[in-house]
């Protein structure tokens, strides 16, 4: 019923973040495979390196303090206001959105909320969230005598 963004790597798989939306299954259906932006939300990019997920939010014309960013449990919340122009002009034309936005993400369970950074620079919201260590690949040592121990023991 919701898509949710997968990091790859190599043969495993492991769910990073969700995100619903409940049209998800009609676009499939409609053959519209290409996520349509809502006008509403807040656009991000989501990226999985070695040890961390980082999101970045575009948020032009923003400041740090027009923009909270909470987690509770395991689930991010993203809000950014901007204060409606109280000027007397007469718009011409007002095409830049006022008001309150705001973007939610369920994390998963690999990631380790408590150790979140933020920073936000030029008008983009950075967001790192490592990847929790018994989510990480590692090698696993394998004990065992080989052949040649075996027969020297005989």
């Amino acid at each position: 019923m919701g898509d949710h963004l997968t990091a790859t790597r190599e043969s495993e798989t492991q769910p990073m973040l969700f995100q619903f939306d409940p049209f998800s299954d009609i676009d499939r259906q409609a053959g519209r495979s290409r996520p349509r932006p809502d006008p509403h939300s807040i656009p991000m990019d989501a990226v999985r390196r070695e040890n961390e997920v980082e999101l970045r939010f575009d948020l032009p014309g923003f400041t740090p303090g027009s923009v909270d960013l909470t987690v509770d449990k395991s689930v991010l919340k993203l809000t950014a206001e901007r204060e409606p122009d109280t000027d007397d002009d007469t718009f011409l034309t007002h095409e830049r959105w006022q008001g309150t936005r705001s973007r939610s993400l369920q994390l998963g369970e690999h990631l380790d909320p408590g150790a979140l950074e933020a920073s936000f620079l030029d008008g983009v919201l950075v967001v790192t969230i490592p990847i929790s260590e018994s989510a990480q690949p590692r090698k696993i040592d394998i004990t065992g005598a080989d052949s040649a121990q075996l027969e020297n023991a005989a």
